[in-house]
């Protein structure tokens, strides 16, 4: 009897762990949008330094690239609370109202 129950751990165990290695806290969606912030970061820190020849107070300096930076780090947040909604489970509950 006490084989019978420590066969059950086992299985609900290696269930566990099967369940546990297939899950990613971050899908490709997710990455993608937060390549795409570091990118948007990158040319609003370009746009901030660039213009050897503008002075350092010329409206595109001062303005333009801080809302840049601003969207790129508002786009990184966004990347890292954004969940894509599966379709599989979508389509299964479609076909189960039916």
């Amino acid at each position: 009897m006490a084989t019978a129950s420590n066969k059950a751990k086992t299985t609900s165990k290696t269930t566990e762990k099967k369940a546990v290695n297939n899950f990613m806290v971050f899908k490709k969606q997710n990455y993608i949008l937060l390549a795409a912030s570091v990118l948007v970061l990158v040319i609003g820190f370009t746009v901030m330094g660039s213009g050897d020849n503008l002075p350092f107070d010329a409206p595109i300096k001062i303005t333009v690239a801080p809302i840049i930076v601003i969207l790129g780090f508002a786009l990184g947040v966004y990347s890292i609370l954004y969940t894509p909604k599966d379709s599989n489970t979508s389509n299964n509950q479609d076909s189960t109202a039916k």
